[in-house]
């Protein structure tokens, strides 16, 4: 099945080439408990890693997690570079690099070579600049799972790849912690594709930045729960220790303690103040010190490129890279470095997964989930509506069509309302927006007795004809309830696909109380890089939009 789908990858002209595979493949790394193994020989692995992308801002010291560029370049299919900077990384004591977007179009056979010839690994965000969970528009959808399953279909063929990050940054601060329930969804569904694809053992985790007021309760929120939706592993975004810190005054010594009881490992996903600068790199020692090798599995510095931010290891001249003084001072520093660990035969591990946050501000709840993104089910309800959106109307009337409709009664929304809070969610709530509203629209149709006028909203909607259901169309619809809010069991099918219409997710919550005259919907529109609250005051089978 993997074989065809490749195949048919490159006859559509998708990628240029499958993969050869790799030669001389390294020893894979497997995860037990809270510790990170050599599959074959037990050794336990201490990461001394680098975060390598040029000219990316979708993370790091710089970045809040939602990149706005649309271009990037994809460090592991740039082969010149590879040649210049692995023996370079390996020169530095790196066994692992962090990247932050692959372009799952692209061959990455000779970086992959490269790096696994050298001994390092690679651990990958799954997002890029234009499709990533972001916490100014947080969604789900059918989209996003093509792009998260895409990648991992790319980077599964190669032994040195440890996991994916489903997440970078998301949630940082009470006010947009219910985001953090979309991520938790993409951990459970990308979790999931690569046990259904029989992939080898690759971890899913989370990277999150240091922010007091939420640190103890997202990494709770995320580990918390049945194994098959809690992360994999956790990585800690942490600036802490700047100059001549201390293992106490960094903060170090109280994260050891938050994250003993931990069942999976935990890791700075990124670290290097670097103020004052050059960076003296101090910090090593009490990362890959007796205290902290107890609970923390290493860690990736930021990074290996210099830019305007002023944290690179190298600078780049043309094909040239020249050793800055942070370069010389880390790898002086890691090469004192002598962690010791357990064997993986004799580790017995008792750290059971952590209780979900109880705090009143935690906002996101985690069961259940926000639904499993599938195109199919979307399409299958997109041909089964005899009112649809007329294929005239701008996206940028959808904010106060959306008000309309969800404002009336009968709840017509119900099948795409998204409420994270109580985790009540309708199961087209991962479809995109066109599809969305058109789901709203036929419900209201269909609630009204198909009165010609119920399909119209001022020439937004228009009647079709519909098809039966059958097969597994039939099966989705039938899980999905005839008012959308039933629970869709049935797995996707494939990668994931695109979407039809917008090709981006709306979502809806809605509060009303009983008896009210107001009803008050949150929607979101990432086609529309909108998010509004609309006011909906219903009276007399009409409504009053207030924006």
């Amino acid at each position: 099945m993997r074989a065809f789908f490749a195949a048919a990858l490159v006859a559509s002209g998708l990628i240029s080439s499958v993969a050869a595979g790799i030669t001389n493949p390294v020893d894979p790394l497997v995860i037990k408990g809270s510790k990170i193994f050599f599959k074959s020989n037990g050794t336990q692995f201490f990461m001394r890693g680098v975060a390598y992308q040029q000219d990316y801002s979708g993370g790091g010291a710089n970045g809040n997690g939602s990149a706005t560029g649309t271009n990037y370049v994809d460090p592991l299919a740039d082969s010149a570079s590879c040649k210049r900077d692995v023996p370079l990384l390996a020169a530095l004591g790196t066994n692992i690099i962090r990247t932050y977007a692959v372009d799952p179009t692209q061959n990455h056979d000779t970086c992959m070579q490269l790096l696994n010839d050298a001994g390092i690994y690679v651990i990958s965000d799954l997002s890029d600049p234009t499709n990533s969970i972001n916490r100014d528009d947080p969604q789900w959808n059918d989209n996003l799972y093509a792009r998260y399953t895409s990648v991992i279909d790319n980077l599964s063929q190669y032994n040195n790849v440890l996991g994916f990050f489903a997440g970078n940054e998301v949630s940082n601060a009470k006010n947009n912690t219910a985001d953090a329930a979309f991520v938790k969804a993409a951990v459970r569904d990308m979790k999931a594709y690569i046990k259904a694809q029989n992939y080898r053992a690759m971890g899913v985790g989370y990277a999150t930045s240091d922010d007091a007021d939420i640190r103890v309760d997202i990494a709770d929120y995320m580990n918390c729960g049945d194994a098959s939706t809690s992360v994999d592993f956790w990585g800690y975004n942490i600036y802490s220790w700047c100059g001549d810190s201390t293992y106490e005054t960094s903060g170090y010594a109280d994260r050891t303690k938050e994250f003993a009881s931990f069942n999976v490992p935990v890791f700075f996903a990124e670290y290097g103040c670097n103020n004052p600068a050059p960076r003296t790199f101090s910090e090593v020692q009490a990362i890959y010190g007796s205290n902290m090798t107890q609970v923390f599995s290493g860690g990736i510095v930021y990074m290996y490129f210099q830019e305007a931010n002023d944290y690179g290891l190298v600078s780049i001249s043309g094909n040239t890279a020249s050793k800055l003084p942070d370069y010389t001072n880390l790898q002086s520093q890691l090469a004192k470095a002598t962690p010791t660990g357990v064997k993986m035969d004799a580790y017995n591990p008792t750290n059971s997964a952590q209780a979900c946050p109880t705090d009143s501000g935690w906002q996101a709840s985690a069961s259940p989930l926000p639904p499993t993104p599938n195109a199919e089910l979307c399409e299958c309800m997109m041909a089964s509506l005899e009112c649809n959106v007329a294929s005239n109307v701008a996206t940028t009337k959808y904010g106060s069509l959306f008000g309309t409709v969800c404002g009336f009664a009968g709840k017509p929304c119900a099948g795409i309302n998204t409420n994270l809070t109580n985790g009540a969610y309708g199961a087209y709530g991962m479809c995109n927006s066109t599809q969305q509203l058109a789901f709203a629209f036929n419900s209201y149709y269909q609630s009204q007795k198909k009165n010609a006028n119920a399909c119209n909203f001022n020439g937004a909607a228009t009647t079709q004809s519909s098809s039966s259901p059958s097969g597994t169309c039939s099966q989705l619809l039938s899980e999905a309830g005839t008012a959308g809010t039933g629970t869709v069991t049935s797995s996707p099918t494939g990668t994931g696909g695109s979407s039809s219409g917008s090709g981006s997710s709306g979502s809806s919550s809605s509060s009303k109380g009983a008896g009210s005259a107001l009803a008050v919907h949150h929607v979101s529109f990432g086609v529309l890089g909108l998010s509004m609250y609309v006011f909906a005051a219903v009276a007399s089978g009409a409504a009053m939009i207030f924006l």
